[in-house]
């Protein structure tokens, strides 16, 4: 029987899909029983609805009380998550609230005080309220953790322990990620119940697109002109990453100087320039968003055909993670890496472990074609 059948009929009338998605099909019914569970599924395999539907079945609305809590590591995933839970709400007396750092902090406290139902955050800004007393946690009864490997890595640990701790005796807690380390799950289960682990793999999601991952060999300092001209390919929607802060100011200067049809996203921006960056970058009015990890992390935007990993990452699951952001909802996409001599051995290292061999390419003509500088020396003589 379907979860679907399992739910509200409010829910289900809201219910559009095509197919149910496997984490969906674990999660809710794991989720329903009350179980604490340890969720692993790509980037882009409904997750968020995986733990929206579950929590919006058992909330009270008529309850003037907050019962469930999601923490996500960056704004911009907290806000997508709001932006599900608004349109799952619609016409409902459930409430929910944003809690993020680079918000006005006034704002949030009048919103506290008319204990919103559901409350989303981000870990630094949740800190602060609860040590300033301001956000109680004894009635939440749900805590869900999204991308938790993050946020449960050192840096998030004792605020999301307190966080856990604070909250009701009968809490359920569901940590969820494209990526679970052995580490991230032990320390998840110590701050649980008897967790259950679900996992999901990339072959076992419906209608996925053909992913191609390739690269080009570069010379660092060539980066950015690549970048500049793959902004003025057509048809191209590229999600671009690099490794440091410092480095992506640079590119950023560099692209809008020159007038590349590029936007960014990075910890350095306010709440306003975030949002005005990926708006550009939906609507199509800028062909590549230069962002850093933590600042895409969760990001989820129709229609990107390619990930371009400017420096290639610093483990292989941060080259899948990033990797999930093409060929989404059965589109075909691209994994590209510009891939500096330094590189190259970490990088061959890693695409051991991929379905298919990495494609080289090189650009010639306006367009990057499968070859090296042989091919082009060869496409020379034959002229």
């Amino acid at each position: 029987m379907s979860f679907i059948n399992e739910l509200k009929k409010e829910l289900q009338d809201k219910w559009k899909f095509d197919t149910e998605m496997p984490v969906q099909t674990q999660l809710i019914p794991a989720m329903l029983e009350g179980k604490d569970v340890v969720a692993q599924s790509p980037t882009g395999s409904g997750k968020t609805l995986a733990y929206v539907l579950p929590i919006l079945e058992q909330v009270d609305g008529s309850k003037q009380a907050t019962q469930a809590l999601i923490v996500a590591p960056s704004q911009e995933l907290s806000m997508q998550i709001l932006e599900v839970l608004r349109e799952w709400t619609a016409g409902t007396d459930i409430t929910v609230t944003q809690l993020i750092g680079g918000a006005n902090m006034q704002r949030q406290l009048e919103k506290l005080k008319k204990k919103p139902t559901i409350v989303v955050g981000t870990p630094g800004r949740l800190n602060e309220l609860i040590k300033a007393k301001k956000l109680k946690l004894h009635e939440i009864r749900y805590i869900v953790l999204d991308e938790g490997d993050q946020l449960l890595a050192r840096d998030h640990r004792t605020t999301i322990k307190s966080l856990i701790e604070g909250a009701n005796h009968e809490r359920q807690v569901v940590v969820v990620s494209a990526t679970i380390t052995e580490e991230i799950e032990l320390v998840a289960s110590r701050l649980m119940k008897e967790p259950i682990r679900i996992q999901v793999n990339h072959d076992e999601l419906p209608a996925q697109g053909k992913v191609v991952h390739s690269f080009v060999k570069i010379e660092e300092r060539d980066k950015t002109d690549m970048l500049r001209r793959l902004a003025h390919t057509e048809g191209l929607k590229g999600l671009a990453f690099v490794n440091n802060l410092d480095q992506l100011l640079m590119k950023e200067n560099k692209l809008k100087f020159r007038e590349a049809n590029v936007v960014a996203l990075h910890s350095d921006m306010k709440k306003e320039e975030r949002k005005q960056a990926i708006t550009a970058f939906r609507k199509g009015e800028a062909n590549i968003l230069i962002a850093s990890d933590v600042a895409a992390r969760g990001l989820d935007i129709e229609g990107i055909t390619h990930v371009i990993h400017v420096d290639v990452p610093h483990t292989i699951e941060q080259y899948l993670h990033r990797s999930g952001r093409a060929g989404r909802a059965g589109a075909d996409g691209e994994i590209l890496t510009l891939l500096s001599y330094m590189d190259e051995k970490n990088f061959k290292k890693w695409t051991k472990e991929l379905p298919s061999k990495p494609v080289q390419k090189v650009w010639d003509r306006g367009v990057l074609i499968e070859g090296s500088s042989k091919t082009l020396q060869q496409r020379g003589k034959k002229k």
